[in-house]
């Protein structure tokens, strides 16, 4: 009877742990995102109409971005309007 409720407490730990590890490696994940995005403040002037031809700084802040982390953004951005009781933003035309 106590080596099984050892053995049950030992694997609550273990789960924790495991718990606990994925949320730092998530919480990681979103810092290196966060700051891959900031980068891209460099390509900000070249976002409007009109703009010129995007620079290599701006290009290299670009190659750097994890694809996922890109992807992610843009269907969070996506979403905004609706959050904001807007309609979808439609580009076709």
């Amino acid at each position: 009877m106590a080596a099984t409720k050892s053995s049950i407490v030992s694997l609550f730990l273990l789960g924790l742990l495991v718990i606990v590890m994925q949320s730092r490696v998530i919480e990681c994940q979103m810092n290196t995102c966060s700051t891959s995005l900031t980068n891209l403040n460099v390509c900000a002037p070249f976002v409007v109409p009109g703009a010129p031809t995007a620079s290599a700084e701006c290009c290299a802040a670009l190659q750097s971005i994890d694809h996922d982390c890109m992807c992610n953004t843009m269907r969070i951005s996506a979403q905004i309007p609706s959050q904001c009781n807007l309609p979808p933003l439609s580009c076709a035309g």
